[in-house]
């Protein structure tokens, strides 16, 4: 008889954007799923998920609520650099797996992380719960539509002038560095744009102004795609003045989203005539992703998110820095 109801468990209930409170939030609030475990290193933190959720278990060691939890699926929700050793763990003990973004370091990784899943023969997905934003779900709209022809260049990202702060995240060794936080995202959003392999990639790192941190502060990949697309990639602490959030050229017209108006421009040509027109963000809905997962594992449906799309994304960003050091464009693994 198959299962009607995944149980699930998660992993990392800390502070960090209280994303382990969120992740418990969107498995609550999804049809044929069900909470059933924290597991979190301090106790303080799984004292707080018994107060947030008082039908649940709670762990203080990840081996203890692998065998004890009564858990189908985990959710591991903890810093960049534990991903791999954490995702295989859950693996081998017969569970699915969902890891939040990044999915790991290296490529490395992240190969390991989908042959476990494979001899396991169990689910591997990584959290790109912002494909479902209403911005960029909007943006693709407009680019799958034709409206400004075949796309062939492509810039996107953001940054500001100030410090990164104190904390794991700006610490290169357990973050990846600079690109691995709104990285992963902007990168997998290029990624779906843009219906080729990628040729090569290349990488500009400046470490210049905040030396009491590790990471870098202004990281950029140049993407060249085997269709000819370029897509230029931008993260920066140390930028006085800002870019576009999103720039999109196309042999019909461009798109231009300057961020913070809920909206983009369109420029284009219809019927012999140049158009420039508005275009409203889309409701974004980040519960999407759950609803996938609970479809794929009770019904078959296909993977939203695979290992394999995730990949991808720690390609770019692990071979921007090899060609940051190497001085010259580098080709991606696994294309």
């Amino acid at each position: 008889m198959e299962k009607e109801v995944i149980c699930c468990g998660v992993i990392g209930y800390g502070p960090a954007f209280n994303m382990g409170r969120a992740h418990c939030d969107y498995i609550s609030q999804t049809e044929r799923l069900k909470l059933t475990a924290v597991c979190d290193l301090d106790p303080k933190c799984t004292q707080a998920a018994e107060a947030d959720f008082p039908d649940i278990q709670t762990f203080n060691q990840v081996s203890e609520m692998l065998e004890n939890g009564g858990i189908d699926l985990a959710v591991v929700v903890t810093p960049h650099n534990t991903h791999r050793d954490l995702t295989v763990q859950c693996l081998k003990a017969g569970k699915h797996v969902v890891v939040e973004k990044p999915m790991c370091l290296t490529a490395e990784e992240a190969t390991a992380m989908i042959k476990a899943a494979e001899q396991a023969g169990q689910m591997l997905s990584v959290f790109h719960n912002r494909r479902h934003d209403g911005d960029f779900l909007a943006i693709k709209e407009v680019v799958d539509k034709g409206l400004i022809g075949e796309v062939f260049h492509i810039e996107a990202g953001g940054g500001s002038y100030r410090h990164p702060g104190y904390w794991w995240r700006s610490d290169k060794r357990v973050s990846g560095g600079a690109f691995y936080d709104w990285g992963a995202h902007i990168i997998d959003w290029v990624l779906h744009l843009v219906p080729a392999k990628m040729a090569s990639v290349t990488g500009f790192f400046h470490k210049l102004v905040w030396h009491d941190v590790t990471n870098e502060d202004h990281v950029e990949a140049m993407i060249r795609f085997k269709n000819g697309t370029v897509a230029d990639v931008q993260l920066s602490n140390i930028a006085r003045v800002p870019r576009a959030r999103w720039r999109i050229l196309g042999t019909k017209g461009a798109i231009l989203d300057q961020g913070g108006e809920e909206c983009f421009t369109v420029n284009t040509e219809i019927d012999g005539m140049s158009v420039e027109m508005k275009v409203d963000y889309k409701k974004g809905n980040w519960e999407l992703y759950y609803q996938g997962i609970a479809k794929h594992l009770l019904e078959r449906e296909p993977l939203e998110v695979t290992p394999e799309s995730a990949r991808r994304v720690i390609a770019v960003m692990e071979t921007a820095e090899k060609s940051a050091q190497s001085g010259q464009s580098e080709s991606v693994p696994y294309e």
